[in-house]
Formats: structure tokens, C-alpha cells, sequence
């Protein structure tokens, strides 16, 4: 049974991530990450740096702190009514902390398509990686990432 300074410990940490307040990237809105899916439909495209256009990484966020992914928010794809899943992991061993689906089912998605991702603790310094795969083979989706510095 833990002790009580390792629970209090562990009670602090578990309330952060149930409340905070969450950074987003890219952080200005002329600002995008554009992922790829691989080059054959239904195949993960190779892991790539989370950058947005300019080209800054979300690694950079996470340089001299650890932290989470809290959501990603699907502004617009490239193909319509077919299905993406999209990885994001970190490391060189690609660990992955999140998985989602989605499809875009209109001409434009809706505001606010959240995948919440719920990822496990990303530690500082890490490269922060995705890759992503389509029924359509090099089809784009245009991303936000969600996330918090602990």
C-alpha cells in the first residue's frame, strides 16, 4: 500500500489532469500541421515530426517539461467519406500514447471534430512523432494538437 506522501503525490497528479488549462498547437491561427497518410491506401505513411507550417515542432513545447496530449482537433481533410487513423507516439521507439479514427462526412467539418486522446505522460525532451493511414493513399488532414505541461 502506498504511503501517504506518495499518494498525495499521485491525488495532485491525477487532479491536474482532470483539470487545467490546456495549450494548443500551432498557437496562431494562420498556423496548421498538415499530416499525410502513407502512399498506399490503408497503409501508415512512415513516423513524422509533429511540425506546424513554420516549421516549429510540438516537441519544442515539451523540450524542458513533461506533459500530456489532451485532444486533437480534425479542422479539415483532404477526401471526403473515407476513414483516417492517426497514431501519435514519442521517442525513437515510437511509443505510442494515442489512436483515433475519423472521416470527414461533408464538404467541411464541423467546428470543434475533437478526438480526445487521454495520453499517457510524455516525458521532457522527447520528439513527438505521428503517422497516419487512409482508405484514400496520400490523402492530408489539417490538425491542432491539444496538450498540458506538467
Amino acid at each position: 500500500m502506498p504511503e501517504i506522501g506518495r499518494l498525495a503525490h499521485l491525488i495532485e497528479e491525477i487532479w491536474g489532469y482532470c483539470v487545467h488549462v490546456s495549450s494548443i498547437f500551432p498557437e496562431d491561427t494562420d498556423e496548421l500541421i498538415t499530416v499525410t497518410a502513407g502512399g498506399t491506401n490503408n497503409v501508415f505513411g512512415a513516423w513524422a515530426e509533429l511540425v506546424d507550417g513554420t516549421p516549429v515542432a510540438l516537441s519544442s513545447k515539451f523540450a524542458t517539461d513533461p506533459g500530456y496530449i489532451v485532444s486533437v482537433i480534425i479542422e479539415d481533410c483532404s477526401v471526403t467519406d473515407k476513414r483516417y487513423f492517426l497514431e501519435v507516439a514519442y521517442g525513437a521507439a515510437h511509443k505510442v500514447v494515442g489512436r483515433s479514427r475519423f472521416m470527414k462526412v461533408l464538404n467541411k467539418l464541423n467546428v470543434g471534430h475533437q478526438m480526445r486522446i487521454r495520453s499517457i505522460k510524455i516525458p521532457a525532451g522527447e520528439t513527438i512523432y505521428y503517422r497516419l493511414k487512409c482508405e484514400t493513399a496520400s490523402a492530408t488532414a489539417e490538425v491542432q494538437i491539444r496538450y498540458y505541461l506538467v
